[in-house]
């Protein structure tokens, strides 16, 4: 029943994007030609009018127009089930639709040279276009989960197996309702006959799934076996696909695969590759160290003459060097030396190597202490970036003595050393900066590894403007 609903919701939905970009076609129109008496406002924003002409000239594209923005849509996955995405995944694919529709309407119309279609004109359409697009996607996902909330379009689920990926998948189904998921229970030869998690009950055992299964209709079966169960599932697949219910499969070794991994074909063998790093696509890579070339040149500077002013203040304020650096580890776990401002007075290595710095620590002279809240003592580190040592973006690296403790604490830590580390992250611009969680910041590094975009890239630098120079955690 579900997929038949995703079906007709598909088509309405391309009906509402139709209508939406028609309109918007309508409203770009309307503002730039008959917007105030003798188009008197558009002609002070566009400065010309020598294009205009009647709404039917303008309306004889717009079906080709419609058909081509449709089909971006489509490729950038916007017509794909909305359960499970989130408003900023939307978001971001509806503004890149509209930019690659902009490229290649402005392309088309400069290669069939197509008469009275002003920059200004396109620009504006796909910005309004843009705008109700995201409007309209907005008030479709509040219907749908106001719809789910009073017990409509809900998705029937069992589970076979109980698991510590059955819990995280059950965990994450209670605390997101919008979701529309209904859970009637589990399947499972390991728990008792009276087990429960969080108001889920058994069912029945491994032997009763394809009773139930021919009795009951249902949208999905998630296995969630336990690893020592494995044996089991070629036969419980065989039952599910046998039944025609959509099946999915939970693995139960989740917690150390990436959430992002990739599959090769090998003749016909499908290989799943743990992680997927994008970075260690050479494309990307080269890419993303062009960038980092540019960009540290460029704040090297712009930042010089805060640079300057430093530099006299931390020679000021206490004997030493004005430049501390520091052996951090960093891409293939190589070390480097790692620069800042000096922010402490001179002291010895050995002490100074064995710990964190703390709230009120002596150690930190008063300049110090404004050059760690600020960040300004990282400002050096731009030529880490010009060097190759480092990235504009990337998990920040530690110390050697840290990074041998953390990798036999924490797991997946030495994941961290397979891009290059960065002078802010998405770690950082979560809030995890300082005297943190070091579990935390890894589990935000790891999904920078595993998702990395430049996009994303882009992103995090822009966020660090807003909200990570300023650090409440630095001491």
């Amino acid at each position: 029943m579900i997929k038949k609903n995703q079906t007709y919701f598909n088509r309405l939905h391309i009906l509402i994007d139709a209508i939406c970009i028609y309109l918007s076609a309508f409203i770009t129109y309307e503002f730039r030609f008959n917007l105030g008496q003798d188009a008197w406002i558009s002609r002070i924003f566009f400065f010309v009018s020598k294009y205009e002409q009647d709404w039917s000239y303008y309306q004889r594209f717009t079906p080709s127009v419609i058909i081509i923005l449709i089909l971006i849509y489509g490729f950038f996955r916007l017509y794909s089930p909305k359960r499970y995405q989130r408003g900023s995944q939307e978001l971001v694919s509806l503004f890149k639709s509209n930019l690659l529709g902009l490229g290649i309407c402005t392309f088309i119309i400069l290669f069939l040279q197509i008469q009275n279609f002003p920059r200004s004109l396109l620009l504006l359409f796909f910005a309004i276009n843009f705008f109700i697009g995201e409007l309209s996607r907005y008030l479709i996902r509040k219907i749908l989960r106001y719809t789910r909330k009073h017990g409509k379009n809900l998705k029937h689920v069992i589970f076979v197996g109980f698991s510590t990926s059955a819990a995280a998948y059950l965990d994450r189904i209670l605390s997101n309702p919008h979701w529309g998921l209904t859970v009637h229970g589990i399947f499972d030869n390991a728990v008792s006959d009276d087990f429960e998690y969080r108001g889920i009950h058994k069912i029945g055992s491994l032997e009763d799934l394809d009773g139930y299964l021919e009795k009951t209709v249902l949208d999905e079966v998630a296995i969630t076996l336990n690893l020592d169960e494995y044996d089991k599932l070629e036969q419980i697949v065989a039952t599910c696909e046998k039944s025609g219910v959509h099946t999915k499969f939970v693995p139960d070794y989740y917690n150390f695969i990436s959430t992002n991994p990739y599959t090769e074909d090998l003749d016909g063998l499908p290989v799943i590759n743990i992680r997927n790093v994008p970075l260690s696509n050479s494309l990307n890579r080269i890419v993303k160290r062009a960038i980092d070339i540019v960009g540290s040149l460029i704040l090297l500077i712009v930042f010089s003459p805060v640079m300057l002013i430093s530099a006299i203040l931390v020679k000021k304020s206490s004997p030493g060097p004005i430049i501390f650096s520091q052996e951090r580890i960093g891409l293939s776990n190589q070390p480097f030396q790692m620069y800042k401002f000096r922010s402490m007075g001179v002291q010895d290595p050995k002490k100074e190597a064995q710990g964190w710095t703390t709230s009120n620590d002596p150690r930190v002279t008063p300049i110090g202490k404004i050059l760690r809240k600020t960040s300004i003592d990282e400002l050096p580190q731009f030529w880490n970036v010009l060097k190759g040592d480092m990235s504009l973006v990337g998990p920040r690296p530690e110390r050697p003595q840290f990074v041998e403790k953390f990798k036999e604490e924490i797991p997946r830590y030495m994941i961290k050393h397979q891009v290059r580390p960065g002078i802010t992250g998405w770690a950082q611009v979560n809030g995890f900066r300082g005297d943190t969680s070091i579990r935390g910041r890894i589990e935000h590094d790891l999904y920078y590894i595993e998702n990395w975009t430049l996009s994303l890239d882009i992103k995090i630098l822009f966020l660090t403007i807003f909200k990570g120079f300023i650090n409440k955690n630095a001491y």
